[in-house]
C-alpha cells in the first residue's frame, strides 16, 4: 500500500538524519512509495531523490492491507505456507519473492555501476532489503534478514562483489 509516514516514522527519519548528516552521500535513491520517499527527504534534508519502482516492497496481492488475523481468516492455507516457506509461495494476485529479488538486485547493480567508488543511499522496504541481503549472502532466509524500520544497513561493493558491513543498526533510534 502507498501510505505516508506516521509520527513515529517521521521521528525515526529525523534520528536517521542526525546519524547520517556527516556522511558524504553523493546521491539518494528511493522506492517510489510515499513512505520511502518521505523518509529519504527527511533523512537527507531535501536533497534530490531518484525514485524507482524497482526498489518497492513486494506486492502482497490478496494479503495487501490485511493484518495477520485477517490474512488467516480469509486465506489460511496460503498464509501458513507463506510464513513457513515464503520462497515457495506466490501470493494470489501478487509477486513472489524471486521476482522481487530479481528486480531489486537488478536496480542495485545499476545504482552501483552508475556511482563507482561513491557513497550512495538507498531507501527501500524491509522485504526488499532482506532479499538483497539474501542475494549477497547466497541464502534463502527471508525472515531472518528483515530489518527494523528506519534502521541502517551498509553494503560495500568492490570489483563486483558485495559485502555487508553492518546490518539493521538501530542504535541511533
Amino acid at each position: 500500500m502507498d501510505i505516508c509516514l506516521n509520527a513515529t516514522g517521521k521521528k525515526q527519519a529525523r534520528r536517521l538524519y542526525r546519524r547520517l548528516k556527516s556522511e558524504s552521500i553523493v546521491k539518494v535513491y528511493s522506492s517510489d512509495k510515499k513512505r520511502a520517499v518521505e523518509t529519504a527527504r527527511i533523512t537527507f534534508c531535501g536533497r534530490p531523490v531518484s525514485k524507482s519502482p524497482d526498489l518497492r516492497e513486494m506486492h502482497f496481492g490478496v494479503f495487501e492491507g490485511l493484518n495477520y488475523k485477517e490474512m488467516m481468516k480469509g486465506h489460511a492455507s496460503i498464509c501458513k505456507k507463506w510464513f513457513k516457506d515464503p520462497f515457495s509461495v506466490t501470493i494470489p494476485e501478487g509477486e513472489n519473492l524471486r521476482q522481487v529479488k530479481r528486480r531489486v538486485v537488478r536496480r542495485i547493480k545499476k545504482i552501483v555501476s552508475e556511482n563507482p567508488g561513491e557513497a550512495v543511499a538507498v531507501v527501500s522496504h524491509g522485504g526488499a532489503i532482506s532479499l538483497l541481503i539474501n542475494h549477497i549472502l547466497k541464502t534463502d532466509d527471508f525472515w531472518k534478514y528483515i530489518p527494523d524500520s528506519a534502521s541502517l544497513t551498509v553494503l560495500e561493493f568492490n570489483a563486483g562483489k558485495a559485502d555487508v558491513c553492518f546490518f539493521n543498526d538501530t542504535s541511533f533510534l
